[in-house]
């Protein structure tokens, strides 16, 4: 068998990647896609999961296995929030300083059990990375938190971010740039999932269903969904028969079917609850748009998907994929967080702007092509190497 130096050099990679939950999809298809990388270039990746789903996940669909096409190892079962915090400092401190692994990349900076991962890896010399989601609009900043982040990313030697807000989150922080990585995020679509199927598909079903404005996701409070339903409402004075379907479950779904009857919407607006992601597909492709006023999205999923069923998208500026995936008049619209007026007028833009169904789609799949589990993976690989190299 011949072996170039390169090869040589990867087969002595040994990498660490630690979870929070195995709940999450995307994750699950990326880190198969990684997996299947990565034995090709002959680096050997090993997955912790730390818990099967978190409190605030109940609900929602259940866990999907199938997504995760990768040898794992799964510490706690059932919520997150339910492992003693003692328990799981503990467990997670030995898994990292008992590993082989070369390079640990931790899931964030924001808990105790991730500070406990790092001080084991660096008392054992290993390089660390840390995958960051956050961007500048996410939380309240405080001069302690923001010391804690310093601190933190000081020690780390590569940054996984997701996009350009999470990139200037890191760097307001102190990470340099040359070692922050985009990792791309792509969403889990079906596993039958064919862009070419779709386009077919979106068109039919577009013309044969009325004016359906769609949001998807958790109903809590900073997806803003009180907005709107006030937008909404504006918007049937322009179309009557226009409806909103509002798929997702979560601790405001009672306040807001009361809020919808009280603003006089209750035939206009269904609350459908979570649906898998057959049931979203459905969804997508009848969709004149989606909407997603979030005062607080570290990315937006579920613009992903949209894009990937072709369906045009009305977004929140505070929502950290819009420089990315929010073209304005070609894939969708961006507005002010809280402006409900703007929120209304974008709504009533879309049957006109986004006319053409089938041109709209091929510009929305077109830009979501890239964004796919084997490109996030085939980043996360670069950068692992790329440090790993550094410190030898």
């Amino acid at each position: 068998m011949n072996n170039t130096p390169d090869k040589i050099e990867a087969q002595s990679i040994i990498i660490l990647i630690v979870h929070n939950i195995i709940w999450s999809k995307y994750k699950g298809w990326i880190f198969s896609s990684l997996h299947t990388l990565a034995e090709r270039d002959g680096i050997d990746i090993e997955f912790i999961q730390i818990a099967e789903t978190e409190n605030d996940r109940v609900g929602l669909v259940g866990v999907d296995l199938t997504y995760h096409q990768y040898p794992y190892k799964l510490l706690f079962t059932g919520s997150y929030g339910d492992v003693p915090k003692l328990s799981l400092a503990k467990q997670l401190f030995l898994e990292v300083w008992h590993t082989n692994a070369d390079f640990v990349l931790l899931p964030g900076y924001h808990l105790p059990e991730y500070w406990i991962m790092l001080l084991a890896a660096r008392l054992r010399g290993k390089a660390v990375g840390v995958f960051c989601d956050s961007t500048a609009y996410d939380r309240p900043h405080s001069f302690i938190k923001g010391l804690m982040k310093r601190i933190f990313f000081s020690q780390c030697d590569v940054f996984f971010g997701y996009g350009l807000r999470s990139r200037e989150y890191l760097m307001s922080y102190g990470a340099p740039s040359k070692n922050i990585y985009f990792k791309c995020q792509a969403a889990a679509l079906p596993h039958d999932y064919d862009a070419n199927t779709v386009l077919a598909c979106r068109s039919a079903s577009v013309v044969e269903h009325e004016l359906r404005y769609l949001f998807v996701g958790r109903l809590s409070l900073e997806k803003n969904l009180s907005d709107l339903l006030h937008a909404f409402k504006k918007v049937l004075l322009n179309y009557s028969k226009a409806r909103l379907v509002v798929v997702g479950s979560g601790p405001l779904n009672t306040k807001l079917i009361v809020l919808a009857a009280h603003l006089g919407l209750d035939n206009s607006v269904e609350f459908a609850g979570a649906k898998n992601v057959d049931g979203l597909r459905e969804e997508y492709l009848k969709a004149c748009c989606l909407v997603l006023p979030s005062s607080s999205e570290a990315w937006g999923l579920v613009v992903n998907e949209a894009l990937s069923y072709g369906c045009p998208v009305v977004v929140s500026h505070r929502c950290g994929c819009v420089p990315e995936l929010v073209i304005e008049g070609e894939t969708g619209f961006s507005f002010e967080c809280g402006n409900v007026d703007e929120l209304t007028a974008k709504m009533i833009e879309v049957p006109r702007v986004f006319s053409n169904t089938e041109a709209t789609a091929q510009r929305c799949i077109g830009l979501i092509a890239r964004y796919s589990p084997e490109n996030a993976a085939q980043q996360i690989l670069d950068g692992c190497r790329t440090v790993l190299k550094k410190s030898k």
